[in-house]
């Protein structure tokens, strides 16, 4: 801005010393204004250029810390898969506590109804399983009815009841149930 001012004075002064003063001093007033309006201007124009060179800086800065670069992202993806196979194996760990827990329970609820099992058997009277074929062998058909026993049956019948048991073969007589037919030996 001073190098034009000084340029502005130096024809100033070489225009005066040429002609009328009074055109010439007004015609570099007039140059003087013009030229102190232009640079007026240009110093608007390069303060409002600073400013926007200040906020693309800004911008730039807070890009770079926006974006990421190819090893930040290969990093992250690296920490997460780390993290995704941790939480897997944790989760494998305590899944398989769980269904330890889950098969010692069901073990013991077995091993107690296997021990309930055997102690029942142990206290039934032991089935019959030969059957004799020391009874006679022409008789009768007797459908069970509700409420009958074998003892009752052979009762109404007049047959023996073990006769009844090995002609039927009946491993537990007091399991007759109604509507089952049995063959009387003997029978009326």
């Amino acid at each position: 801005m001073w190098k034009c001012l000084i340029a502005v004075g130096t024809l100033a002064a070489s225009a005066l010393a040429q002609g009328n003063p009074q055109v010439e001093l007004a015609n570099l007033r007039e140059d003087v204004r013009g030229l102190v309006q232009r640079v007026g201007e240009l110093t608007l124009r390069l303060e409002q250029l600073e400013r926007e060179n200040a906020e693309l800086r800004q911008r730039a800065g807070a890009a770079e810390k926006g974006y990421a670069t190819l090893a930040q992202v290969q990093a992250a993806v690296a920490e997460a898969t780390a993290a995704l196979r941790a939480a897997i194996a944790a989760s494998k760990s305590e899944t398989l506590q769980q269904i330890a827990a889950q098969l010692e329970k069901l073990g013991k609820q077995t091993n107690a109804a296997l021990d309930s099992l055997a102690k029942s058997q142990a206290a039934r009277p032991v089935v019959q399983t030969n059957f004799s074929e020391n009874y006679a062998k022409e008789g009768v058909s007797y459908t069970v009815q509700k409420g009958d026993s074998l003892a009752g049956i052979a009762k109404k019948t007049g047959a023996k009841p073990q006769d009844i048991i090995n002609a039927n073969k009946l491993s537990d007589p007091s399991r007759i149930v109604p509507g089952q037919t049995l063959f009387i030996p003997g029978g009326k």
